[in-house]
């Protein structure tokens, strides 16, 4: 025992890899699950670590990704963009707004004005120290006429911005006192002149410098020396390879080619626990697995088509089957209990073939095929829980037809644009920034084509109310609209599931995303 002991300490001050502490340790009697576990916490208490190479499998890339922040919608860029940006501010695991390129924020009393103080010394990955006029043009850029942003519901209620010295200064047509959580939002990236001249040059102040950009494939990036953020960048370089197959992103970390992966199959977890050295990192957030409809298109634009689908899918089967009780069933609304102002007395829609019917009868549909349009890289058991509202569905005499596409390219030519077809939010941190982000009429990502006056009315009252019981009431409000009157489905919210190998040190849950928020690459080590 004194002699493993005194190889756990060898490790932990890097004087010891890990194929010599695993020989040595079985040498004298340990499994490979208890070295694992010993190396493990070894390499924990000996905290961080610099060096070595951390990889990543991740699922939700494609062909078509860009590095310009603006177009960010699927894991693998949002992920690459936590390595080599920041925004302004962020959001912790616990939920609370902490300073990132702004050191400071304060609010006037009826929070319609608000000042970011920039942080002093920081540099791009170019050389160039970042200004106050590269927040103002960052903003811009996102909220142009021209933009394509996924930030775009966020920034229109912003009536104008300015530089004061070294601050930020935003202006809000009516009071926003969660502002400061929707400037943490992924896109909203500091680059350097706002990224106006090149978008899509890869240049922030993050923790890694962009070196190799295959879309698709594989991205790589090397530690910024002149990082501000002394707790983060503690490997040499990081890489992402783009996995959208479950089988070979388990495959890879079970082979040792990847140091952790995102979206593990519930299906298959209880299989990947008994894999040595692999830990899964499972929590539960706001992230939610759903069917979109266009409400601007037929046969999506009659309520009561949209209604037949809402009663005819079994919600628990699919927490069931799809899930495997790594989550909770939704109610048709993107917000669940994750939100402190979630109204709980919100009567939950249940599964229910007559009213299915009587929709889909009193609707008028011509009996036509009505398309769905799934993917593997639409969330984890997309396929399967697409068959499972055809089966349902069918007993309702609706007639559903499962059209599955290519993974690649999913996110470009089907979500957002064909008008019936699976989608992953992975929420947000406020009730205001995911209904500003995908349920205001103005939204670029308002994927349901929700287009209703007396939501987008309430959602700004709701922003400039401080007492938080009317506030709450706003929500309840909106949150009616949407679930009897919007096209989302929403059957289930999913917990997050990662997995990491035991190489990895100081990865930590956070509800508000998978892999650390996107940040696992930039904050964990090689142990």
């Amino acid at each position: 025992m004194d002699e493993l002991k005194y190889l756990g300490r060898k490790v932990a001050t890097g004087a010891l890899n890990r194929r010599d502490f695993m020989g040595r340790a079985s040498a004298l009697g340990l499994t490979a699950t208890a070295a694992s576990s010993m190396m493990a916490g070894a390499a924990k208490a000996a905290g961080p670590q610099r060096g070595g190479t951390l990889r990543a499998g991740v699922q939700g890339g494609e062909s078509t990704n860009s590095l310009d922040p603006a177009t960010f919608a699927s894991s693998v860029p949002y992920m690459l963009g936590r390595c080599w940006g920041d925004t302004l501010v962020g959001v912790d695991a616990g939920g609370n707004v902490v300073g990132r390129l702004a050191e400071s924020v304060e609010a006037s009393d009826d929070a319609t004005s608000w000042r970011f103080k920039m942080r002093q010394g920081v540099e791009f990955h170019n050389g160039k120290t970042v200004t106050a006029e590269d927040a103002l043009k960052t903003m811009q850029r996102h909220s142009g006429e021209d933009t394509k942003s996924g930030a775009l519901g966020i920034m229109r209620g912003i009536e104008s911005m300015s530089t004061d010295g070294d601050t930020l200064v935003v202006n809000l047509s009516s009071g926003n006192a969660d502002l400061p959580y929707l400037m943490a939002d992924y896109h909203l990236i500091i680059q350097p002149d706002g990224g106006m001249d090149n978008p899509a040059a890869g240049i922030g102040t993050g923790a890694y410098k962009v070196e190799v950009d295959e879309p698709g494939v594989r991205h790589s990036a090397v530690r910024n020396e002149n990082d501000w953020d002394p707790d983060r960048g503690y490997a040499d370089s990081v890489e992402i390879l783009v996995i959208n197959d479950a089988t070979a992103r388990t495959a890879a970390l079970q082979g040792g080619q990847v140091d952790m992966i995102n979206r593990v199959e519930p299906k298959i977890v209880d299989l990947v626990k008994r894999v040595p050295g692999v830990t899964i990192q499972n929590v539960a957030g706001r992230g939610h697995y759903v069917m979109i409809m266009h409400t601007n298109t037929g046969p999506f634009d009659n309520n009561d088509l949209r209604m037949s689908l809402k009663y005819a899918i079994d919600r628990q089967e699919m927490v069931d089957k799809i899930l495997r009780g790594y989550g909770t069933i939704g109610n048709d609304l993107p917000i669940n209990a994750s939100y402190p102002l979630f109204d709980a007395s919100i009567p939950q829609r249940e599964h229910d073939l007559d009213k299915a019917a009587f929709h889909y009868k009193k609707s008028g549909h011509d009996g036509s095929p009505i398309v769905l349009r799934t993917a593997d890289a639409a969330f984890p058991g997309a396929v399967d829980a697409s068959a499972l509202l055809q089966q349902s569905a069918a007993k309702a005499g609706i007639p559903l037809e499962v059209k599955r596409e290519p993974n690649d390219g999913y996110w470009s030519e089907v979500w957002n644009k064909q008008p019936f077809c699976c989608s992953y939010w992975g929420g947000r941190p406020t009730q205001d920034q995911m209904y500003s982000t995908a349920y205001l009429s103005s939204a670029d990502w308002n994927d349901t084509r929700f287009n209703n006056p007396a939501f987008d009315d309430r959602l700004v009252q709701a922003r400039a109310e401080l007492d938080l019981d009317k506030r709450k009431g706003m929500y309840s409000e909106m949150a009616y609209m949407l679930r009897d009157e919007g096209g989302l489905i929403c059957p289930m919210f999913n917990d997050f599931i990662d997995a990491r190998g035991d190489r990895v040190g100081g990865f930590e849950n956070d509800p508000n995303g998978e892999l650390m928020n996107g940040y696992a690459l930039a904050k964990c080590w090689v142990a």
